[in-house]
């Protein structure tokens, strides 16, 4: 076993591997004088899991920097019920604020990013979804490299994944297809604790009538497509699913300082003709000193969407004529850094039901949780997803071109949530057209980013919006809700003038908080893009990014899953570029 050390925030964590080390602040960092194969900066899914993934290699030394704190011990972290308390928290996230959306009728939108250890895996809302073969196989397409497929990508979703029975032990058989599923990886997922409620079976019963939308037995299969109710995976027990990664290798933390400090720049680690870098700078925010850490081998940026655009803008990387408006010194050209970001919004829209659902005694559950990790705080409260395409015939079509990666691929999401007299549904674009950006305003590397996400400023997707709102009302038009369905609250487009429609629906947009395509893979030597497609950054050498931001087009799922199996990939690209492989073990392969 390899060397691993984490420096968490302004404190260090260290994974307590064979060799591994403690380091309490950048003081002891700077005075150990250590020497690290490998610097991984960001501590969420990607940089966790590449980082745990190199470490098995007894010769290699890796450093994994992160700016937030521990997640261990934190309450609303650990429990997954607890999830609404700590998506928009600032204590660990990063506090972002879009700029005024021109599509929104100019409102900005809070932006929850995670800053904490394991990333947005320590606070999102725990829905384990691929996507589609079509999105992976995309991916290819795009870098012009078919080694990225799902065929290939397919035994790493395998081996990251431990499929485990549900919290408590129910009986889940017949509710998921074991051919699609690892048993042996760091990352434990399960079926919900709940099992099927009265809600879920109304649904189930509504897809066998239903003509446009049937069951799906198992929507990580590469199709996507229907309504996954009881079978919806989740990470077990711990919202915090990286925990599975980096914890389990054990970890201290001194929870009495909590100094901040932050990855900077990133720099070159020698003069040369070629631009080598593998060096990044760490500065207190409290007292302004800068610490320099360089990797023998590869600097890895995991920042994230917004995180790595935004290191690499502050270290003159980026479009040179917009580096040099902020006054930042350009040292690599490269136009598209910070370009091409791609997104999930969504819509709630709701409906009166003949429905009572009894209220969560949360000290009860609590208790329940703390003493044998069941009941339902071991889950967030809507796990019935359903997923579809829009009907081929929809007008919008003759307008625009099908932006769908393909025929496997759905275009909206629909969550649905049982509310007692009011049953609402989350309508979610999944394959949008708009595009946004993330910049930097000035040449302070600790200021925010300027993230623009760029909702509804293509016109495909409000029509997209639409027809995906008149396809839950159809759905909830089926024989199986009779009874419980009682009126449509709207917002309606079938009823309300267009443009109040798109009024209402500017005003309702949310977000899932799912962005990638900052830092995108693209042919090898091509001039757009800003990665080649093993991940490294065109025309440098040392430095490459393992994160969302590589990911051409947002996946029709939840991202969680298309990063880990980005960072497994990457793990081996990056051990075969050092001679040392790493292949996907075949008996994992059981496709």
């Amino acid at each position: 076993m390899g060397k691993l050390t984490t420096l968490v925030g302004l404190i260090a964590l260290c994974a307590s591997l064979t060799h591994g080390k403690v380091y309490a602040d950048l003081e002891q960092l700077d005075s150990a004088k250590e020497s690290y194969d490998f610097v991984v900066v960001g501590g969420g899914i990607g940089g966790g899991t590449v980082a745990s993934r190199l470490s098995e290699n007894p010769r290699f030394n890796v450093l994994l920097i992160e700016a937030g704190p521990n997640d261990e011990g934190v309450t609303e972290i650990i429990v997954p019920g607890f999830f609404s308390n700590i998506s928009t928290s600032t204590k660990y996230g990063w506090g972002y604020v879009t700029t005024p959306q021109i599509g929104l009728n100019n409102r900005s939108l809070p932006y929850s990013q995670a800053r904490v250890l394991g990333g947005c895996s320590s606070h999102n809302g725990m829905a384990y979804t691929r996507g589609s073969t079509d999105d992976f196989d995309l991916w290819g397409k795009v870098s012009e490299d078919r080694s990225w497929s799902w065929k290939t990508l397919f035994p790493y979703f395998l081996r990251n994944e431990k499929l485990v029975p549900p919290p408590g032990g129910r009986n889940a058989s017949g509710q998921f297809d074991p051919r699609f599923h690892g048993h042996r990886g760091p990352m434990s997922v399960s079926l919900p604790w709940s099992g099927p409620t009265a809600f879920d079976l109304l649904a189930l019963k509504n897809a066998e009538q239903s003509k446009e939308i049937k069951f799906n037995l198992d929507v990580n299969s590469g199709k996507p497509s229907g309504v996954c109710g009881p079978s919806c995976l989740l990470p077990r027990l711990f919202s915090d699913s990286q925990k599975a990664v980096i914890l389990s290798l054990g970890s201290i933390y001194d929870w009495k300082r909590r100094t901040l400090h932050q990855a900077t720049r990133v720099v070159p680690s020698n003069e040369s003709r070629e631009l080598d870098i593998r060096t990044v700078e760490i500065v207190s925010v409290a007292s302004g000193k800068p610490t320099i850490v360089t990797a023998k081998k590869e600097l890895i940026l995991s920042g994230g969407a917004f995180g790595t655009p935004h290191l690499l803008l502050n270290s003159g990387i980026g479009d040179k004529k917009e580096l040099e408006e902020v006054k930042v010194k350009p040292i690599h050209h490269l136009p598209d850094v910070g370009k091409g970001l791609s997104d999930h919004l969504f819509i709630p829209i709701t409906w009166s039901a003949n429905d009572v659902v009894q209220p969560v005694d949360n000290a009860a559950a609590f208790e329940e949780w703390q003493v044998n990790r069941t009941g339902p705080l071991t889950q967030n409260p809507s796990p019935l997803l359903m997923f579809a395409r829009i009907p081929p015939d929809a007008p919008l079509f003759k307008e625009h071109r099908d932006p769908a990666a393909g025929p496997n691929s759905p275009h909206i999401e629909h969550i649905l949530v049982a509310g007692g007299p009011v049953t609402a549904a989350y309508v979610a674009l999944l394959t949008p057209k708009s595009r946004g950006t993330v910049k930097i305003a000035s040449n302070n590397p600790l200021d925010k980013p300027l993230v623009d996400v760029g909702y509804l400023t293509h016109p495909f997707d409000l029509l997209a919006v639409k027809e995906g709102v008149r396809m839950i009302k159809r759905w909830f038009e089926g024989p199986a809700y009779e009874g419980y369905i009682t009126g449509y609250l709207g917002p309606d487009p079938d009823t309300l003038p267009e443009k109040e429609f798109y009024d209402a629906v500017k005003e309702i947009v949310g977000t899932f908080w799912h962005p990638v395509g900052t830092a995108t893979i693209s042919p090898k030597g091509a001039k757009h893009g800003v990665l080649d497609p093993d991940l490294k950054v065109k025309g440098v050498k040392g430095l490459r990014v393992v994160d969302g931001s590589a990911i051409p087009y947002v996946p029709t799922a939840h991202t969680q899953a298309a990063v880990y199996v980005l960072a497994e990939r990457a793990s081996d690209l990056i051990k075969d570029s050092w001679l040392i492989g790493s292949r996907v073990p075949r008996d994992e392969i059981t496709q």
